[in-house]
C-alpha cells in the first residue's frame, strides 16, 4: 500500500521501518509491563480493538503520513501480542509446552503462508476489502480473547465456555 497507493520510495520504506523499530525498541518494555498490571484479557481486547480501528483506517486511509502513523501504531498493538504467551505460560502444564508450541508454530506458519497469499490475489482487485477482512479476523480474535479468564491459571483456562458443562464425563 505504501508503494502502491502512495508512492513511497526505497528511502522512505526504509526511514519508516528505522522508525517504527525505534518506537518498538522503546515502547515494548512498557508495554510488557502494561500488560502484567492490566493482565491478558484485557490487553488481547484493547490490542484487538485497536487492529480494528487500524485495519478499518487502512481500508481508508487517504493521506501518506496517516498511513505511516497506522503503520507504526499497527506493530505497537502487535507488541501486545506478547499476552498470549504469557497466558499459555500461565495455563500450561511445563512438560506439554513444548508440543504445545510446535503445533502452534506450524499452525500459525501454515496459515502465514496461505492467507496473504489468497489476500494477495484479492488485493489486485479490491484492496481496501483486504484491510475489512483483517478487520474480520481481528473481531474473531476479539470474541475469543473473551474466553480468557481475568486470572488465568491451571484449572482456570477458560472464561465463558469453561463455565459450561462438558459435553462427555471424563472418566475419573
Amino acid at each position: 500500500m505504501m508503494v502502491e497507493k502512495f508512492g513511497y520510495s526505497i528511502s522512505q520504506i526504509t526511514s519508516l521501518f528505522l522508525i517504527n523499530y525505534v518506537v518498538n525498541l522503546f515502547f515494548a518494555p512498557a508495554i510488557g509491563r502494561f500488560i502484567g498490571r492490566i493482565g491478558e484479557r484485557n490487553a488481547l481486547t484493547i490490542e484487538y480493538l485497536g487492529l480494528i480501528a487500524v485495519f478499518t483506517s487502512y481500508a481508508v486511509v487517504e493521506h501518506a503520513e496517516a498511513a505511516a502513523a497506522l503503520y507504526v501504531i499497527d506493530h505497537l498493538l502487535f507488541a501486545m501480542a506478547i499476552a498470549v504467551k504469557t497466558y499459555f505460560q500461565k495455563i500450561a502444564d511445563p512438560k506439554d509446552i513444548a508440543a504445545t508450541m510446535s503445533v502452534s508454530f506450524t499452525i500459525n506458519h501454515i496459515a502465514a503462508v496461505i492467507i496473504p497469499a489468497l489476500l494477495g490475489l484479492l488485493w489486485l482487485t479490491s484492496p481496501s476489502l483486504v484491510f475489512y477482512i483483517g478487520a474480520g479476523f481481528a473481531v474473531c480474535s476479539l470474541i475469543l480473547a473473551m474466553n480468557v479468564p481475568r486470572h488465568p491459571k491451571q484449572g482456570e483456562e477458560v472464561a465463558l465456555f469453561g463455565k459450561m458443562p462438558p459435553l462427555v464425563k471424563a472418566d475419573k
